[in-house]
């Protein structure tokens, strides 16, 4: 095996994350003031007389258990409460998802219904469910969640619709995906009491079906949708994904904060090292495009094939090709991190010869995540979660580890049950075997932009997508990633969190 690149080596040690907590007192102190800017646009609205109690909504934040995510669920769980106490109303009860159920697939919330329905079915009347960057005007929730009788059932939420077919899901109304609506989680989306103890029988009389979750809202609309059985998504104008300081945020009972994640300083260039698995087959056209595009932004990378060649160059594991799978190749490319990196090195990047990065953004996001923990980190798919399965992170739009993930997967004996075996999801079943959650961002994405919803995509600072079929890559990467003044296609400014939590 060749040693690693010379530049890899002998990087001196970097504590980027000291500031994370401070960053963080900063941030929860600022919390305050943004989110008291949008409490301030319902002022002066008379409340309705059909408005519901406060202690008729349950809130369920789909929370994570990684550090930094579950901080910042905590800060909106706090905000919530805080509402509540200047409405001089009964607290609500306000829900963690990560807390709720340690079982691999409360995130995909299905199974937790059963539990809502016992604990609330006869008490309240809603469960609102948010994102941890969600932000709430409570008096205006109220107002326009007792617009609809909460004896029906209701499905409510922001409306997104596919424009085309897509593969990630599974090409459903492929004749015409616009008739088809799901919620876009961002801006919180409820399901009335009635409709949550119909769906815990169902789910009681019928195990779940499909063996993956690849995109959960649209996945979540198909279920209670039920070829036509149950209700379609109701759209809620009042659900919103605006900018606090846009015009149309007036009339919102909530937006979402739309910017990249920044705690701190970025992580350094040096302490990110990218893999690129790729093949001979592929040497003369992907590659070159990874050289137009993104390669500049990585001061260490390497590309690993089954063909070294000079020109690129490419790297000779000893591992055969395969038509699919590549769980040889990824172990050997972690096998390799670990045994010939700079132990400074805190971060390895595993992609595709097809994958379009930004190598700056991702540096901007890991300033909020400790490399000291074991961190498994991108885009997160789930298998046979309605069975005991498990989570995994979907390799295309890319794999980002900490040095202690790498280190305690390879100190373990889960491995390759083939060279051809799906790297990415052997690689989720050994972290859950280990008790290590993946950690999900929207950032990522395993397919291409016009794959997803553009009103999904609106309130995103991508950080890659995946695949070169029937676009053109380099196109796409300047126009959703190549780093510019505002390093965001939509025109967004990067902000720290304590400037825009």
């Amino acid at each position: 095996m060749q040693p690693l690149a010379r530049s890899l080596l002998g990087v001196p040690a970097v504590l980027a994350l000291l500031t994370c907590s401070l960053d963080f007192a900063v941030a929860a102190e600022d919390v305050k003031k943004d989110d008291k800017n949008f409490q301030n646009l319902g002022k002066g609205e008379t409340s309705s007389k059909n408005d519901l109690d406060l202690k008729e909504v349950v809130f369920v934040i789909q929370s994570q258990s990684n550090s930094f995510h579950a901080e910042r669920a905590k800060q909106l769980e706090q905000n919530i409460l805080k509402q509540a106490a200047e409405l001089t109303q009964e607290l609500p009860r306000v829900l963690l998802v990560h807390l709720l159920d340690k079982h691999e697939g409360a995130w995909t919330i299905l199974p937790l219904l059963p539990h809502f329905s016992t604990t609330f079915g006869r008490n309240s009347s809603w469960i609102f469910f948010c994102e941890e960057e969600t932000r709430i005007h409570i008096p205006k929730l109220l107002e326009t969640l007792g617009r609809y009788d909460p004896s029906k059932e209701w499905f409510l939420g922001k409306a997104l619709h596919d424009e085309q077919s897509t593969i990630i899901h599974h090409y459903a109304f492929a004749e015409d995906p616009t008739v088809f609506k799901f919620p876009d989680f961002a801006a919180g989306w409820a399901l009335s009491l009635p409709l949550v103890n119909k769906l815990t029988k169902r789910l009681k009389s019928e195990s779940l079906k499909s063996d993956f979750t690849i995109d959960l809202k649209h996945e979540i609309a198909l279920y209670i949708w039920d070829k036509g059985s149950g209700p379609h998504l109701t759209l809620v104008p009042e659900f919103c994904t605006e900018d606090v300081s846009s015009p149309k945020a007036m009339g919102c009972a909530t937006i979402f904060h739309t910017f990249l994640p920044l705690c701190g300083n970025p992580v350094k260039e040096m302490d990110v090292f990218v893999a690129v698995k790729t093949c001979k087959k592929f040497h003369d056209d992907r590659i070159p495009i990874v050289k137009q595009t993104w390669e500049e932004q990585a001061s260490l990378i390497e590309y690993y094939s089954d063909y070294a060649e000079k020109s690129i160059p490419t790297i000779d594991l000893g591992v055969p090709n395969t038509e699919r799978g590549h769980c040889g190749k990824t172990f050997a490319i972690l096998e390799r991190f670990l045994n010939h990196s700079s132990d400074s090195t805190a971060w390895l990047v595993i992609v595709d010869d097809d994958t379009l990065i930004s190598i700056s953004r991702l540096r901007n996001l890991l300033s909020c995540y400790d490399s000291k923990e074991p961190v498994f980190l991108g885009e997160r798919y789930g298998y046979g979660l309605g069975t005991g399965g498990y989570s995994y992170i979907t390799g295309g739009g890319g794999m980002v580890f900490s040095r202690e993930a790498v280190r305690r997967l390879l100190a373990s004996k889960c491995r390759c049950y083939s060279n051809d075996a799906p790297d990415d999801m052997v690689l989720g079943m050994c972290f859950s075997g280990l008790g290590i959650p993946v950690t999900h961002s929207p950032l990522f994405h395993q397919a291409r932009p016009v794959d997803y919803p553009k009103d999904y995509l609106s309130h995103q600072v991508p950080i890659s997508f995946h695949k070169h079929w029937n676009i053109d890559p380099i196109e796409v990467y300047f126009t959703w990633l190549a780093p510019s003044g505002k390093d965001a296609t939509s025109g967004r400014k990067q902000v720290h969190f304590k400037e825009e939590l």
